[in-house]
């Protein structure tokens, strides 16, 4: 008699989204997700096409949040989330065949004691892959209830309650909303970014915000390391355009330090 196949270890995995106006991302995200049985994602009151995307896929179930931060909007979703991975997602990643089938090995041969899965990046501009990028890896993948979500300037991050492994395979990073928009978004995130950086003692900030605290050196530093030791150079125009767009938030931070200590000093 035939033994019954083992079921898919990603049956396992929920992929959890936020989204909010992503029309311009969330289809590919979702096309990418063919084999999870249930998507949850979490929108913040999208008023162009994403309500309309996501309500083609049968498997994506949404749950509506007004915003206050990513933290908090991580964790209702991860809240909701009942198999044993959540695997937490923007809306302009993209889980490639390769990173899918080293998550199905990972999910499998993980020992219990692993509670969280660090993944790195690959950076793409208008659908190209970069050489290299400032994204740091971070915790996509990880069971629900052994840590939580905390704010970290502008964004957020998974904080395990135990041990972690990293994945060799990266997410991408696709983000194909126009630069109009990326562009508005700046200033609030930076207004996040100089409060952490005035807010937090010095000895609590890492080398890389201690020195965006100086307000003069980090713009340079950026455009050289997205452009030579990234070897963004090599990448074309769209090399140029990442480096320009790092090194124009960089400048936009220190421009805000700068008024808001000139403002206390008045």
């Amino acid at each position: 008699m035939k033994k019954p196949p083992k079921p898919d270890s990603l049956s396992r995995v929920t992929p959890l989204i936020l989204t909010y106006n992503e029309e311009a991302n969330i289809e590919r995200t979702l096309n990418g997700l063919a084999w999870a049985s249930r998507i949850i994602v979490v929108d913040s009151g999208s008023n162009d096409d994403t309500l309309d995307i996501l309500a083609r896929f049968p498997s994506v179930v949404v749950f509506t949040r007004a915003f206050d931060s990513f933290a908090d909007q991580s964790q209702f979703g991860v809240d909701l989330v009942t198999t044993e991975w959540c695997l937490s997602l923007d809306a302009d990643h993209v889980v490639t065949n390769a990173f899918r089938d080293e998550l199905r090995t990972v999910i499998s041969n993980a020992t219990s004691d692993v509670v969280a899965v660090r993944t790195s990046f690959q950076y793409l501009v208008h659908g190209r892959p970069l050489r290299g990028s400032l994204l740091p890896p971070r915790f996509n993948l990880f069971r629900p209830g052994r840590g939580h979500y905390v704010n970290d300037g502008h964004g957020h991050y998974f904080q395990p309650n135990g041990s972690s492994i990293t994945m060799v395979q990266p997410l991408h990073h696709d983000d194909r909303k126009p630069l109009s928009r990326w562009l508005d978004s700046q200033r609030t995130y930076m207004d996040h970014e100089v409060m952490k950086l005035l807010t937090t003692p010095s000895s609590e900030l890492n080398r890389n915000d201690r020195l965006r605290l100086q307000g003069t050196i980090a713009p340079f530093a950026v455009f050289f390391l997205c452009l030579v030791w990234h070897r963004g150079l090599l990448d074309g125009w769209r090399g140029w355009f990442y480096a320009f767009q790092r090194v124009y938030a960089e400048i936009l931070l220190s421009l805000m330090i700068w008024e808001r200590r000139a403002t206390r000093i008045c």
